[in-house]
């Protein structure tokens, strides 16, 4: 078993990217159980906190809703600060018996912050404007910083390209796609 995050998720792909006027976060639809498409059309990324914090899964279904609830929880306690909402949750999640054993990882956005959080305790605030996580999210990671690098493109514009190239490569990533956009105005 490796340490690296994306080793052992074969689950989805969920990017986000922002630049100066939108966060964009998107997501592929495909469940999978072992090598059997499940359902062509999941909802992986959602609004939380009255629509003001973007979150996206990658992992199990059930383990994902019960880290958005936690979320929701950990968000409404600190007034919708969602560093200290993240560091909250990741630190309960390596530390509690039961949701040590969940299996997911998250993207999280607000206007202000991009962030990475894990079940190992990890928050991470990438030094992009793009964050990747899933069997896919290497692929979309790659793709969404040479487009950043080498054209004038929009975080929508971006993210969406980005997924439709990992889509291509990962068997674990459909082109169904849900796409939540928090606007930085």
């Amino acid at each position: 078993m490796s340490d690296h995050p994306n080793a052992r998720m074969r689950s989805t792909t969920v990017i986000a990217v922002r630049d100066e006027k939108q966060t964009v976060m998107i997501s592929d639809g495909q469940v999978t159980h072992g090598n059997i498409v499940m359902k062509a059309s999941a909802r992986k990324v959602r609004r939380l906190h009255n629509g003001k914090i973007l979150a996206g899964f990658a992992g199990g279904t059930a383990d994902a809703f019960a880290l958005f609830e936690r979320l929701e929880g950990k968000l409404q306690e600190s007034g919708g600060n969602l560093l200290r909402s993240a560091v909250d949750l990741a630190k309960e999640w390596r530390t509690d018996r039961a949701l040590r054993r969940l299996e997911a990882m998250l993207v999280v956005a607000d206007k202000e912050q991009l962030l990475l959080v894990s079940g190992n305790g990890d928050v991470v605030e990438p030094d992009e404007r793009v964050l990747a996580i899933g069997s896919g999210g290497p692929y979309a990671l790659s793709a969404a910083r040479a487009l950043i690098e080498n054209t004038e493109l929009d975080a929508h514009q971006i993210a969406t390209s980005a997924m439709q190239i990992a889509a291509d490569v990962c068997i674990y990533t459909n082109d169904t796609r849900t796409v939540e956009v928090l606007e930085h105005s």
